[in-house]
């Protein structure tokens, strides 16, 4: 027996909806509330988007990709037990000590906050916000930061730790159990 994951009720042949765009196993009951998902067979590979599972969307075209064809080269194809791909793993995150890295620069470079928002053609309430903490950069003013103060804003993209991490099961599904870390273990 299965659990309808909407109602809690037990069933015994669930059914695939989705809901608010969200695949959904549920009961006769609460299939009115979505609309039905066919499942394509795993050797199928025109979705748009890979995952791991073998259970593929019937309806492609949703409307809400905007017609960009770019994010596909990122995402592996495939079940071979490898973690799925995004376009956040290709980016780099803003360091968590961003605000002293700019304050140590501008003041090595002999600068106030005035004269760093003049060469950066910015208001200097953004250049007191962001040694403040206050505010992240712009990926617009981080670029003229990085350039003006010849510093390095950001931290790598978190590909060592995807490499350091293992968990799930066999099959390459995960758990959140699997990516959690108690604070008090």
């Amino acid at each position: 027996m299965v659990q309808c994951e909407m109602c809690g009720a037990d069933t015994a042949s669930p059914n695939t909806v989705k809901v608010e765009g969200a695949e959904l196993d549920v009961c006769d009951d609460c299939a009115d509330f979505g609309t039905e998902v066919r499942t394509q067979s795993s050797s199928s590979s025109s979705t748009k988007y890979s995952t791991s599972s073998s259970s593929g969307s019937g309806s492609d075209s949703s409307g809400s990709s905007g017609g960009s064809s770019s994010g596909t080269s990122a995402s592996s194809g495939g079940g071979g037990g490898g973690r799925r791909r995004d376009m956040f793993d290709e980016m780099d995150e803003v360091a968590q000590d961003y605000d002293q890295r700019i304050r140590q620069a501008r003041e090595q470079a002999g600068m106030n906050q005035e004269e760093l928002a003049n060469q950066l053609n910015e208001k200097a309430s953004l250049i007191r916000k962001l040694e403040r903490g206050d505010t992240l950069p712009s990926d617009s003013v981080q670029q003229k930061l990085e350039s003006e103060l010849d510093i390095v804003l950001t931290e790598g993209g978190g590909s060592a730790d995807d490499t350091e991490w293992s968990g799930g099961s066999s099959d390459g599904e995960y758990t959140l159990g699997d990516v959690v870390q108690r604070k008090d273990s």
